[in-house]
């Protein structure tokens, strides 16, 4: 189980130096929005490729956001049930739900990704738009978005399974808050 923990802590770490580079990302795709309009409405200018940068920029960050939202326990979730369980019992469904539901739903869109990717690549796609940009680049980002998330799944899954068994787990953030609204 310690081998498995440590695996856990490290897939936690990455998508942990992942959040933050998304967490900036907002902020750029910020300066580079609002650069943009400024450009556009004040001087008549405008550039397809700052525009694609917008986009990609939004697409890492909902791609790359989704593994590091998952590992702080922040993803929404149907609570009609799961807020009247126990700690363990929440654990369970969590567990259930990532085996079953999670895990295989990652994979399958992973998978179906990949040749989207691959067609792109082998072809050197760009963007139909004058000085538009490579699309390849950003289709790789749908199965790595995939598969950040399934191994963050993996991780969830064994800082949960370890707790259940006693073991001491310090990064589990497992804490539920009920929805405000």
């Amino acid at each position: 189980m310690r081998l498995l923990l440590s695996f856990s802590t490290a897939i936690d770490a990455i998508n942990e130096k992942i959040g933050v580079v998304c967490n900036w990302l907002v902020l750029l795709a910020c300066i580079v929005s609002g650069g943009n309009a400024m450009v556009r409405y004040a001087y008549d200018q405008s550039s397809n490729a700052w525009l694609e940068v917008q986009w990609y920029m939004f697409a890492v960050i909902v791609m790359f956001g989704a593994s590091y939202t998952l590992k702080r326990n922040e993803h929404v979730r149907v609570d009609l049930f799961y807020m009247t369980l126990s700690r363990r019992g929440q654990l369970w469904v969590d567990i259930l739900g990532t085996i079953f539901f999670l895990l295989p739903t990652c994979a399958i869109l992973a998978w179906l990704s990949w040749p989207f990717f691959m067609q792109a690549y082998n072809v050197n796609e760009h963007s139909s738009n004058a000085g538009g940009l490579l699309r390849w680049p950003i289709k790789l980002v749908l199965p790595l978005g995939f598969g950040l998330v399934a191994l963050q799944g993996l991780s969830e899954l064994i800082k949960r399974v370890a707790f259940l068994n006693d073991y001491p787990v310090d990064s589990l953030e497992a804490h539920y808050e009920r929805p405000t609204q």
